[in-house]
């Protein structure tokens, strides 16, 4: 890459946190130069609600992760997520017109637009058109066509799409905060940049980012995403039911989940610890004990991941994960989240940390609050040039949506 390609930035729009990373790309390696984070107060369950807020959080978040890294960011890499997104199966069929029927890139091209063609309402855009499978003359089980001989080209794909004001909402944002929008990408997608390894993407895997206001859901298989699904719960609604539950704050309650929040069963000289909670505006402190609290969190917890197992459970690629599940998003840290997921999944249960192949700050990332973030830098890494040039004017936007349309080319 050129000199102003070298330094790649992922921004993660979250519910409750911005998160930039800044790194530079050397001979394929990640290094991590800047990370920054802030709370975010303009978006619910993935959604722009307030334009100046969020602004105001990405500058701040930003700022953080250009001061440590000494640089100052021009483009960025951004996620989108939020209960807007769907996927839907489509099948695309073209004849092979070149020499000898040799297939060529151009007649890949033209079977995964032909597969996109089906009517899409005009509020949703396409986010990712993404190849499961290609046949040949009927012969299926291809991974590459290029260079193959046929005569007809058929390709399974699934389509991403997306509630086109949300897309704009957070391009203007992001404009309005100063930076361009190198691309924008499904959120649990980039997560699995950071997270998961190309064995587990082939075995068969499911991708749980357990964020703030929602749980985003990405199954993957053969080394392609399947499906993804989003419930509307996350680590706000524990926050939310602890402060209901001991009568505390909102901040208070994130501060008690953060400190002694678990969902393992405890030990009977651990129930009756006590912990100390402060009081709303001034009342006095109580002293509840770890076993209420875990009473309150555990619930909730199990809610979640049920509603993910009742998802994914009816799908016949369920019985094929064998890589099980991989859990990502600050509420991944709770103490026994694994053993409880697997109680309920039936699978294999592991928390995804995105630090194993990255060099530089690398202890600053090494938690899974920062899977997308991350992984969004992984995304950009592993784009070419033409995704990583600079958007400027008014068509930002418009040239983003045109490349959504072309990244099944850059990146499968």
């Amino acid at each position: 890459m050129g000199e102003e390609n070298e330094v790649v930035v992922g921004l993660d729009l979250g519910t409750t946190k911005i998160a930039s990373v800044i790194a530079e790309v050397e001979e394929g390696k990640v290094n991590i130069i800047g990370v920054g984070k802030y709370p975010s107060e303009g978006l619910r369950k993935g959604i722009v609600i307030n334009i100046d807020k969020t602004v105001q959080s990405i500058l701040k978040a930003m700022r953080e992760a250009e001061m440590m890294a000494g640089k100052e960011a021009g483009g960025v890499f951004t996620g989108i997520a939020g209960d807007h997104i769907r996927n839907i199966q489509g099948k695309g069929v073209v004849a092979v017109t070149g020499p000898d029927n040799e297939i060529t890139r151009e007649d890949v091209q033209r079977v995964l637009e032909g597969a996109k063609s089906m009517a899409l309402p005009v509020d949703r855009e396409v986010i990712h058109i993404i190849p499961t499978d290609y046949m040949l003359d009927g012969q299926g089980g291809i991974d590459d066509p290029v260079g193959m001989f046929a005569q007809r080209l058929e390709a399974s794909v699934v389509i991403v799409t997306g509630a086109v004001t949300s897309a704009k909402n957070i391009c203007k944002c992001v404009n309005k905060a100063g930076y361009e929008v190198n691309d924008i990408v499904l959120q649990p997608l980039a997560s699995s940049y950071a997270v998961l390894s190309g064995e587990e993407k082939e075995a068969g895997a499911v991708l749980m980012d357990i964020g703030g206001g929602t749980t985003d859901i990405a199954v993957f298989y053969n080394g392609s995403l399947r499906k993804t699904s989003v419930i509307g719960l996350g680590g706000e609604n524990l926050t939310n039911d602890i402060g209901i539950g001991l009568r505390c704050s909102y901040t208070e309650g994130e501060r008690v989940k953060i400190e002694f929040g678990t969902v393992k069963e405890l030990p009977e000289d651990k129930r009756k610890e006590m912990i100390s909670v402060k009081g709303i505006s001034g009342s006095r402190d109580k002293q509840v004990t770890l076993d209420l609290l875990q009473q309150i969190v555990r619930p909730r917890v199990e809610e979640i991941l049920t509603l993910a197992h009742r998802e994914l459970s009816g799908d016949p690629l369920y019985e094929m994960l064998s890589a099980g599940v991989v859990l990502t998003g600050g509420t991944a840290k709770l103490e026994g989240i694994t053993e409880l997921a697997e109680d309920i999944f039936g699978l294999p249960v592991r928390v995804g940390v995105p630090s194993e192949d990255v060099v530089g700050l690398r202890d600053a990332v090494s938690d899974p609050s920062f899977a997308t973030s991350v992984g969004l830098i992984k995304y950009g890494a592993e784009s070419s040039g033409e995704s990583l040039r600079k958007i400027h004017g008014k068509s930002m936007f418009d040239s983003v949506l045109k490349r959504m349309n072309q990244w099944f080319e850059e990146f499968f």
